[in-house]
């Protein structure tokens, strides 16, 4: 199919900020901390999430237990009222299939999708594993472009190629720099909703682009949804008002290697969970950025004091 056809009509993942929610662990043991998880995904819906992303490379899916995934899942499910996105961790096609099927049973009808990661840069390697996949299990997929997490570097146009190939994707999560480029020509090409991510850096040019939102982590998520709300409302320099006085946050956040560390720690800070330890192989938080941070949180806390301030009538 040429490129230049115009997209198909289908189902399509709700347009917003889907949440990507950690997984906290507690103490020196590093067991799944579930008060602490609870508190989390309240919090989300509290703030006006869209949905929840949990599993994800964020929430250290990888580095799960079977049963551990479960209990995360089922925290995610009593404790929010929200749509969610399950991650899945397996590349392989059986695997995958399997990892679902749980995400299935504990998640009920209130799983919105699965996030499948593109697992080669062949088009129809994808497409014949999204296949296998639906086909097993009915579920309907958001697809993951993170070369950074599969190791799999695919182009744009294989990703559309993909996306036409499989009904069963409703989304696209673009988290392969230049995220704003590859946002802009798979909106335009599949009509259905592509999310950045990468913790809202390029969330202004993902949003010009064409991005239906983010679906992302960050220690300030009510920053990425007022964000998102005023470009629905009223466009870019309301969106940028929101966002801006965050972005040192944001990109303190994004340092490579250590951004997992970070984010949680910014989270212990905020009281939004009660330990900020990572699994293996992931490093810890590094203790001579904690000046830096504290200071970034600061500016953040003050940002979102002045835009939870009402304004007094006849001031304007």
């Amino acid at each position: 199919m040429p490129q230049s056809a115009a997209p198909e009509k289908r189902e399509s993942l709700a347009p917003g900020v889907w949440g990507v929610v950690a997984t906290p662990f507690q103490g020196s043991t590093l067991d799944v901390d579930l008060d602490s998880l609870s508190d989390l995904v309240e919090r989300y819906e509290t703030i006006g999430a869209t949905g929840l992303t949990v599993l994800g490379v964020f929430g250290e899916a990888a580095a799960l237990a079977a049963e551990e995934r479960r209990q995360v899942l089922e925290i995610a499910v009593e404790c929010t009222s929200l749509p969610l996105v399950v991650g899945v961790t397996a590349l392989a096609t059986r695997p995958a299939i399997e990892e679902i099927r749980a995400a299935q049973e504990a998640a009920g009808q209130r799983l919105a999708a699965v996030m499948v990661q593109a697992n080669s840069p062949k088009p129809e390697v994808v497409a014949a594993h999204l296949d296998a996949i639906h086909r097993a299990t009915g579920a309907k997929v958001v697809l993951q472009d993170y070369p950074l997490a599969s190791g799999v570097t695919i182009s744009t146009e294989a990703l559309i190629a993909v996306v036409r190939a499989s009904p069963s994707v409703i989304a696209i999560k673009a988290e392969a720099p230049p995220t704003s480029v590859a946002i802009a020509t798979l909106s335009a090409a599949t009509g259905i909703s592509v999310f950045g991510g990468l913790g809202g850096q390029g969330l202004l040019d993902e949003l010009l682009a064409g991005a239906a939102g983010a679906m992302t982590g960050f220690s300030y998520p009510e920053a990425l949804i007022a964000c998102v709300r005023a470009w629905q409302r009223e466009g870019y320099a309301a969106a940028a008002a929101q966002l801006v006085p965050y972005l040192p946050l944001i990109n303190f956040e994004q340092q490579a290697r250590v951004a997992l560390a970070i984010r949680k720690e910014c989270l212990r800070e905020r009281g939004w969970i009660k330990d900020s330890g990572v699994r293996a192989p992931a490093p810890g938080f590094p203790e001579n950025l904690r000046h830096a941070m504290i200071a970034h949180l600061r500016e953040a806390a003050t940002a979102l004091k002045i835009t939870r301030t009402p304004v007094p009538a006849g001031s304007l």
